[in-house]
């Protein structure tokens, strides 16, 4: 393996050990200041929200000057937002921390930014972005275990590791880590404005679909995670520890299939194109079975989740990425993630408040969203097919 490839792999696992290490700390942490339920929410919304305007812009940034130094300087900036979080005497410098974080947030963008700008043909490039999927669900199943115990010192403590962990990212990054993006534009001009990239794709009629499919791909993740919790608690009577460990199976699952299946099954015997309907279809089938109520049918739900999900993520990602002009590969991967952001925000609202009147209706919701989504994959499966018999009829070879 590429050492450009192992170091972006450790810089995205320790990134991401270090976020979700804090996530089950911080509504605890945030409670010692008297903060209520609306302000905890309110805090991960703002982070979410600074994201939604940085993330493109960084992307941009990163195509412009290079994915190296937007990188280090991300990173740098995380850790200054965690010390600040952590050191805070005030729910105000609480939002400063979290504003700062977020108005840097272009780290997993510009890392998958990275492996694209390696790989050496499609196939490659969706094995690469599973690869770093892959390590992202593994820092997320790390994370929570490793910030519970830290929370055992304080519940201050696991935010000055993850500030430190951050710092240690920045350093491996600025003294290991070269440059991949070495065929740029250097003349063209840059556009400071946080909105110019987001009205870019809406103009972009070739990606504006994938876009959209993203975005629906994303709010029935979103509208369908922020209540399980309180759904299975609900519902089944878990209680917090057997809900961590549904999340570390699917954890699993989703590992297993960046990983293992998705180079020796998924991409070996169906096409990129493909996988996106069979996905959706597959989400919104396993949305519909937790809406029944049954144990059995609702384990069911978690190995399609769980495929779904990390299959469908990689496959939109690729298809983003190999679709994008060369110089605005940053820009576009920036793009998903500040639609990730936006869904981030208004997804929960909408799940809790669905949630109020039955406790089924977010999945409802979310089943909507995915039969939307894959009735656009099909479309623009449609539309892929028939580009591709015009173009063989052309060049006369006119195939079925």
């Amino acid at each position: 393996m590429r050492k450009e490839k192992l170091i972006i792999i450790f810089t995205v696992l320790v990134d991401v050990i270090g976020f979700g290490m804090v996530i089950p700390i911080l509504p605890f942490y945030v409670t010692e200041f008297g903060a209520s339920p609306f302000v905890i929410t309110a805090l991960f919304a703002s982070f979410s929200l600074c994201s939604f305007f940085s993330a493109p812009l960084l992307g941009a940034l990163s195509d412009r000057i290079g994915r190296r130094p937007v990188l280090i300087v991300s990173l740098f900036t995380t850790a200054i937002g965690w010390f600040v979080f952590a050191s805070a005497t005030s729910i105000p410098l609480l939002f400063l921390g979290r504003v700062i974080d977020g108005l840097a947030a272009g780290n997993f963008t510009i890392a998958q930014g990275y492996l694209v700008d390696i790989s050496e043909d499609d196939k490659e490039r969706t094995a690469n972005l599973g690869i770093i999927g892959a390590t992202f669900g593994v820092g997320f199943m790390l994370g929570p275990l490793l910030g519970g115990v830290l929370s055992k010192v304080s519940h201050a403590f696991p935010f000055w590791i993850a500030g430190g962990m951050a710092l240690a990212n920045t350093v491996t990054a600025y003294y290991f880590l070269p440059e991949t993006h070495n065929k740029r534009e250097a003349r063209t001009p840059l556009n400071f404005n946080p909105l110019a990239p987001l009205a870019r794709a809406l103009l972009d009629s070739k990606l504006r679909p994938v876009y959209f499919s993203w975005m629906l791909f994303m709010l029935a993740f979103v509208t369908s995670q922020s209540i399980f919790a309180l759904f299975v608690n609900d519902v089944f009577g878990f209680d917090s520890f057997v809900t961590g460990m549904l999340f570390t199976g699917v954890g699993v699952i989703v590992a297993l299939n960046q990983t293992l299946l998705l180079k020796k099954f998924w991409l070996r015997f169906f096409r990129e194109s493909t996988l996106q309907p069979i996905m959706f279809a597959a989400l919104t089938l396993g949305a519909l079975l937790v809406t029944l109520k049954s144990l059995q049918l609702f384990y069911l739900s978690l190995v399609l989740f769980g495929t779904g999900q990390s299959i469908l993520r990689v496959v939109i990602t690729s298809e983003v990425a190999g679709s994008a002009d060369p110089q605005k590969k940053g820009e576009t991967l920036g793009i998903l993630s500040s639609i990730l952001s936006a869904c981030m925000v208004a997804g929960p609202i909408a799940s809790g408040a669905l949630f109020e009147f039955h406790n089924t209706l977010p999945y409802f919701a979310a089943a909507l969203y995915l039969l939307i989504g894959l009735t656009v994959a099909l479309r623009s499966r449609e539309q892929t097919s028939e580009l591709r018999i015009m173009t063989d009829r052309v060049s006369g070879v006119d195939k079925p």
